[in-house]
């Protein structure tokens, strides 16, 4: 995060809105620095890439279905909105110790232990490792005693639309994305490596919640993709990994993707069609309300 708060500093903050008696390194200027990059970035990636996957990749057809709650777009994009500023309070310690020294973080390739290869093998491990923490926590969240609290918000959108992506409980949000951050004061990872993480992590949060249930075959049954968590919503008990299926299968918890079986939403929406039942009232104002 240093590499962003520097190019702020730079371009920004220090000719533009910081008095030249506040220096660059001072820590509460960094703190506020880091809560509005962290907030504008956060919400610039949000609704970009959701506004992306919502006009071009969603299936709009989806919005007639019975479970697809009236004005769910506005909503999620509210609830998101209300939530991630909350998020990015204890986000910004993570990154403000960062961006002091205490992490694994490094600038140049040669500082890699295994250079390229070290490089490589980081964002391998990356992915691995942020998966099986968000998968237990994920479960944990669903614990009965837990749930109604903190996870439940999420699960009001049984057919989630991209901008369902980031509607979480600031504190359920939270808790998911600490393995990012995590990583980098346990395993080494380059900077720009560790940013670009940060965007791609993001986009699969969106992407999961796109409604494109198409997998190309040979990873059906090892990438948990739209498919695989719009079941999730759905079912409830299946499918809490983040991008595998792997400690779904570990947990006992994996679910073949019903839309890849015939069985998912737009297979009920052409049902319904075939049926002539489309044109029901009910049907029209889910879709004129949105």
């Amino acid at each position: 995060m240093d590499i962003v708060l520097r190019y702020a500093d730079d371009h920004v903050f220090t000719p533009y809105v910081y008095p030249s008696s506040w220096p660059e390194g001072g820590a509460l200027r960094q703190i506020i620095s880091l809560l509005i990059v962290t907030n504008l970035g956060a919400t610039a990636i949000y609704l970009f890439f959701g506004m992306l996957s919502y006009y071009l990749i969603f299936d709009h057809t989806l919005k007639k279905h019975p479970q697809y709650l009236p004005n769910q777009v506005r909503r999620e994009i509210k609830y998101a909105m209300q939530s991630l500023p909350w998020i990015s309070i204890p986000t910004v310690g993570l990154f403000f110790a960062e961006i002091r020294g205490y992490s694994k973080l490094y600038d140049n390739i040669e500082d890699s232990p295994y250079g390229w290869f070290g490089v490589v093998l980081s964002m391998i491990s990356f992915l691995f490792f942020t998966d099986m923490c968000i998968y237990w926590i994920h479960r944990f969240l669903h614990h009965r005693l837990l749930y109604k609290h903190l996870h439940k918000p999420h699960h009001i959108w049984k057919l989630p639309t991209p901008f369902a992506s980031h509607a979480f409980h600031p504190v359920d949000g939270f808790m998911q994305s600490i393995p990012y951050h995590i990583y980098p004061f346990l395993f080494p990872l380059h900077k720009v490596v560790y940013l670009g993480l940060y965007v791609f992590v993001n986009i699969w949060t969106v992407s999961i919640h796109d409604g494109d249930y198409r997998v190309p075959r040979i990873l059906e049954g090892i990438i948990n993709g739209s498919a695989h968590h719009t079941d999730h919503h759905l079912y409830f008990d299946y499918n809490y990994g983040q991008y595998f299926t792997l400690w779904d299968r570990i947990g006992g918890s994996y679910k073949y993707p019903s839309a890849l079986e015939g069985k998912g939403p737009r297979d009920f929406m052409r049902n319904l069609k075939a049926k002539g039942k489309l044109m029901d009232g009910a049907f029209i104002t889910a879709d004129k309300e949105e």
